[in-house]
């Protein structure tokens, strides 16, 4: 028998990838580099970690940054929880930063929120905290 929960992971992670494939970023969402992401931190914009507390563990997080976990280990989500918890971070006309394991699954949040949901300054780090280990910069002890 296919899980209720199960289905509805599937799907949407499906409007997300459609979203992803079919729309252009705006101007106000879009992928940053490390040294972009560098300079909007200087500037006190929110940076949320949406991986797993596993994630965190295993390789650290980057200093500062808000821990909000987006997906479980098996996929499943709370997207009406999720977003109770983003907007005590940053509102949909406020500059934030997802950051992930890639920048797979922040490149598709990120365009879910800008183009389903109204957010207009969503940005993510590209190649996600995978890049920013292996070009040097530096993480912390997720607490």
């Amino acid at each position: 028998m296919f899980h209720i929960k199960k289905f509805t992971s599937f799907f949407f992670i499906f409007v997300l990838a459609s979203v992803f494939i079919t729309t252009k970023a705006s101007a106000e969402v879009g992928q940053l580099s490390n040294e972009q992401m560098k300079e909007l931190l200087a500037q006190n914009v929110p940076l949320i970690d949406i991986r797993r507390p596993d994630e965190w563990k295993s390789t650290g997080v980057v200093s500062g940054s808000k821990l909000l976990t987006f997906f479980d280990a098996r996929g499943n989500y709370d997207m009406e929880k999720w977003l109770t918890e983003l907007d005590k971070i940053a509102g949909k006309n406020d500059k934030f930063i997802l950051i992930c394991r890639s920048g797979n699954r922040t490149g598709q949040i990120s365009n879910f929120l800008d183009k389903k949901l109204g957010y207009t300054q969503v940005y993510h780090l590209q190649k996600g905290i995978k890049n920013w280990i292996r070009s040097g910069d530096k993480v912390v002890t997720a607490k």
